[in-house]
């Protein structure tokens, strides 16, 4: 398989995981210390990540829990971030300008931080009042700090018996199931890669994973112009595009708003002769139990667009990781 290193794949989940107990000291503390809000930080793939670990906590939670867009806060601010609110933020590089522009301006606000940075001794990690230096799995991380977050707040009675079904079984689970859609996403990318513009549609945890698809996948990494757009709203608007031809490829999940997504599905063979629907149900998660589906469920999506991603890198002969513009100067 393209681009595809088992071992390597199975031990950075497995790492990830490892991180739990770092994770659950961190939250226990700020938890003790009381907060009067929790607000995930980022811009693009972070913003993302971030709309995903909120659709996920609102799904199941009562805590006070809010997406904050980087830019938008260091221009407009919000006055209900206050020094007893939570930020949690993710960087790869630890330098986003805008993220860390952002993070100074909460600094003088007296919030408390919690940062997961890919890389230490950078303006990102050493803004934090809390760090965790680990590469990759961005959403499993931010899930993690969800989950204990819930959980001590008396929502996930059986949060250690889903960890130790994660712990056995996720890692090889997320392989298997990237493999099984090898073909799949070869298939995908022969027949989508050249499209002039390609239509993206999630709901629930997937929209975040969508939402980052069409911009940081396809836009900036593979240069094929796209649009992603949350399935509900695809019916007050982007329906009206959509033709005979016209590429769309549908995402359905297994949270609270699935039915969202099948509306969507049961729509488009009215009007599109080429669609695609990507769902997590037809794929396999051994060990894992039914009722845990859809906390996972955007982790099978990945594992999917990571096969398509490779093979449209392939036939179209263009690195990912080449850009043209993106931190290439100043701007």
């Amino acid at each position: 398989m393209l681009k595809f290193d088992e071992s390597k794949q199975v031990n950075s989940v497995n790492g990830a995981l490892k991180l739990r107990s770092e994770v659950e000291k961190i939250v226990d503390e700020v938890w003790e210390k009381g907060f009067d809000s929790i607000y995930y930080l980022g811009i693009g793939g972070t913003y993302a990540s971030s709309m995903q670990a909120v659709t996920y906590i609102n799904g199941k939670s009562n805590l006070p829990v809010y997406v904050q867009h980087a830019a938008e806060y260091y221009t407009t601010g919000n006055k209900r971030l206050t020094e007893k609110s939570v930020v949690i933020l993710s960087s790869v590089t630890g330098t986003t300008q805008e993220v860390v522009k952002a993070i100074k301006e909460i600094k003088k606000v007296g919030a408390t931080v919690i940062s997961f940075v890919d890389l230490p001794n950078t303006p990102l990690a050493d803004a934090g009042d809390y760090l965790i230096t680990y590469s990759g799995n961005e959403q499993l991380k931010f899930f993690m700090a969800a989950d204990r977050l819930m959980y001590r707040n008396g929502e996930f009675d059986d949060y250690e018996d889903y960890y130790k079904e994660l712990d056995a079984h996720l890692a090889i689970g997320l392989v298997e199931t990237e493999k099984s859609a090898d073909e799949f996403g070869r298939e995908f990318a022969e027949k989508h890669r050249h499209d002039a513009m390609h239509y993206f549609i999630g709901a629930g945890n997937q929209w975040g994973g969508v939402y980052s698809y069409a911009m940081c996948y396809w836009e900036e990494q593979s240069w094929l112009p796209s649009k992603s757009i949350h399935a509900a709203e695809f019916l007050h608007g982007t329906l009206e595009i959509v033709e005979e031809t016209t590429p769309v490829t549908l995402f359905i999940g297994e949270d609270e708003q699935r039915s969202l997504s099948e509306r969507v599905a049961n729509f488009l063979p009215r009007i599109c002769a080429n669609y695609t629907i990507i769902d997590s149900k037809d794929y396999n998660l051994e060990g894992i139990s039914e009722k845990y589906r859809g906390r996972l469920s955007h982790l099978i999506a990945h594992c999917v667009t990571q096969r398509i991603d490779a093979h449209v890198e392939k036939l179209n002969c263009h690195p990912l990781d080449i850009r043209r513009y993106y931190r290439q100067f100043d701007y």
